[in-house]
């Protein structure tokens, strides 16, 4: 059964609802976030998506992510994804870094972005996630720069973000 997303406005204010795979062939704007989780060494945890994934199969991206169900807050959504793909429960409040606004490089997401410190071990959802790894930001941003094709444009654009490259 496709999952519905709540469709908004350029305001990202809620107009609507539609199924995933509409919203996804249309681009109609929706919403998602991104959780960074850091570890006491400043190295961030990476994920590499399921090759079964719909978007952006097998590619390395955010900590966590992934869209709001309908109805649902961002902060909701941010604390369930890392329990539905890392099976992180933490007691620690989730920090907001910033907000992107729907563009093509988020398709057309809304996206909001958090970060937490943990220090693992994870639990992997293998429907989601076929492994990952921590890495510095210097090794990670060498990374984008040499092969921005393993990479969500999303991530690219959060990681840019995040470290100043882009404002």
């Amino acid at each position: 059964m496709d999952e519905i997303f709540d469709i908004v406005d350029d305001r990202d204010v809620v107009i609507g609802q539609r199924a995933r795979r509409e919203v996804h062939r249309l681009g109609l704007k929706h919403r998602a976030v991104h959780v960074l989780v850091f570890n006491r060494s400043s190295q961030l945890y990476l994920q590499k998506r399921s090759k079964s994934k719909d978007t952006f199969p097998g590619a390395w991206d955010s900590s966590a992510a992934g869209h709001l169900e309908v109805g649902e807050s961002y902060d909701a959504a941010a604390v369930r994804e890392l329990e539905e793909e890392l099976g992180l429960v933490s007691d620690q409040s989730l920090e907001f870094l910033f907000k992107l606004g729907a563009c093509p490089n988020t398709g057309e997401e809304f996206v909001r972005v958090f970060r937490i410190e943990n220090e693992g071990p994870f639990t992997l959802n293998r429907e989601e996630i076929d492994c990952g790894g921590w890495y510095s930001p210097e090794k990670i941003s060498r990374w984008i720069s040499e092969r921005p094709s393993d990479f969500p444009d999303a991530f690219i654009l959060i990681w840019n973000i995040f470290t100043g490259r882009y404002t």
